[in-house]
């Protein structure tokens, strides 16, 4: 499902401070951060193997882009792959007000996605999701701060969420102006395993022992399908002078690794 905070252009070291969970099967295909496709349009960000996309990318240009599925009792049987919006936008040149009333037009298309795009040279970020299932999709500038996005609406109240939300602002206010290690980032507040209790749960419609179980920021289920959980956690930084340094956690035949990829913006 996933689950992602950030802060925006209000930060004294940050311009922009990503940190984002990917559940997912366990078995299903998957490449860790890496640069990949050609020329100019190179994205950096994992891979969905079988489906092509990409849950969070960015490139040497200052374009960004990330999503989170919108936790919903059914799904629509061929559906596009939500993972190819993220590398749409990154390898257009379209703005992401442009790119997000392209989306809106699509957006009976999809399963329930919420989908971040940015320009960060130009220092804007933009929100678009097709849910509520029979609304038209909605986009919104999203305004410097802290944000949190899981699977619903950007900065829902839900339990993962405000609980990430805190730790994330502790956190930030603990060491005022410093970077912070992204391995302390992903260590002290993408492993919470805390449970909703059963009257925080989010009313989607989904059966309460799933919405129970995935109502923590770290998820680990057991299901008939398969093992299902966070199988890899991303920290994104971007500094004043545009240096990004993009970290991934992830888990590769039952061990976890990590990697860390280092660029800086172009145009910056």
């Amino acid at each position: 499902m996933c689950i992602a905070a950030w802060i925006w252009q209000s930060h004294p070291v940050y311009r922009l401070l990503l940190i984002l969970n990917r559940d997912e099967y366990l078995d299903r295909p998957t490449k860790p951060v890496g640069w990949w496709g050609e020329g100019c349009n190179k994205i950096l960000g994992g891979r969905d193997v079988q489906g092509g996309g990409t849950w969070l990318g960015c490139t040497k240009d200052g374009r960004l882009a990330f999503l989170t599925n919108v936790l919903e009792p059914d799904v629509m049987a061929g559906a596009k792959t939500r993972g190819e919006l993220p590398v749409r936008f990154l390898q257009s040149k379209k703005s992401p007000e442009e790119f997000a009333k392209e989306v809106a037009k699509e957006a009976d298309d999809y399963n329930g996605f919420n989908l971040i795009l940015a320009d960060l040279c130009a220092n804007i970020m933009v929100y678009v999701s097709n849910r509520p299932k029979g609304e038209a999709a909605s986009i919104q500038l999203v305004s410097p701060g802290l944000h949190v996005l899981s699977n619903a609406k950007l900065d829902s109240p839900w339990h993962k969420a405000q609980r990430l939300r805190k730790s994330f602002r502790e956190l930030l206010w603990k060491h005022g102006d410093e970077e912070i290690p992204p391995e302390d980032i992903v260590e002290k507040l993408m492993r919470d395993t805390t449970k909703a209790t059963k009257d925080m749960l989010p009313n989607t419609g989904c059966n309460a022992d799933w919405e129970f179980n995935l109502s923590s920021i770290f998820v680990d289920i057991d299901t008939k399908e398969g093992h299902y959980g966070t199988r890899s956690t991303d920290a994104l930084s971007v500094n004043s002078n545009g240096n990004v340094n993009f970290y991934e956690k992830y888990i590769d035949s039952g061990v976890w690794k990590d990697l860390t990829v280092e660029y800086h913006i172009m145009k910056m």
